[in-house]
This record gives C-alpha cells, structure tokens and sequence, in this order.
C-alpha cells in the first residue's frame, strides 16, 4: 500500500465532491457515478482498509458495521428489497482500494 490517498479518502476528507446521502461517526454514504441499479449507494467506514483480504483483528468488525448501517438506511427509506455486494481484489472486480459496501435497489430514493 501506497501512502497515496484513494478516490474515497478524498471524498471522505471533502477534497473531491460528491453526492452525500447519509453521514455518521462511522461511515459516509454516497451515491455510486456509474449507478447499476436505480439505487446504488457506496457504505464508506471512516476506517481506512484497503480490502476485505486485509482485515486484521482490529479491523474485522467493519463488514458487519456496513451491513448493519445498510440495513437500517433501508428500513428508515422503506426499501424491501436490495442487494449489498463487496468486491474483493483486483480479480474480484475491486477498482479504489478502499474497503465498501455496495447497496443495489430497485426502489428510487425520493429527491432531496
């Protein structure tokens, strides 16, 4: 790993904009630039790790931590159903290496 900032350290240090959707201590959620779905948000934990492959001890309740938040933003927005996808490595489709949740619905958030 690189001492180079990724894509996601930019838009979670506010250097690069994006579209914001929700913030919290722990994770900021945007929405994805090249969308597959009506909904498709980015789960971005304010921890920094590059990929699931590198999780460590301190660093493996972050998964969970995204599911959990994803979970609960579908049941505040009233979204039955979704889909929530990790890429893992290079091979595994992963283009920033910066560990995120994608969150996939068919429902369209209202417009703020």
């Amino acid at each position: 790993m690189t001492d180079a900032k990724t894509l996601f350290h930019r838009i979670i240090d506010r250097e690069i904009p994006s579209k914001v959707e929700y913030e919290d201590t722990d994770v900021l959620v945007i929405h994805d630039i090249h969308p597959k779905a009506p909904t498709h948000l980015l789960f971005l934990p304010k921890i920094f790790v590059p990929s699931i492959i590198e999780l460590t001890e301190e660093t493996r309740h972050l998964p969970g931590m995204l599911i959990l938040k994803a979970r609960n933003f579908a049941v505040e927005n009233e979204i039955e159903g979704y889909k929530l996808m990790f890429h893992v490595g290079k091979a595994g489709g992963q283009e920033v290496f910066y560990l995120h949740l994608h969150f996939m619905a068919e429902k369209k958030l209202p417009k703020k």
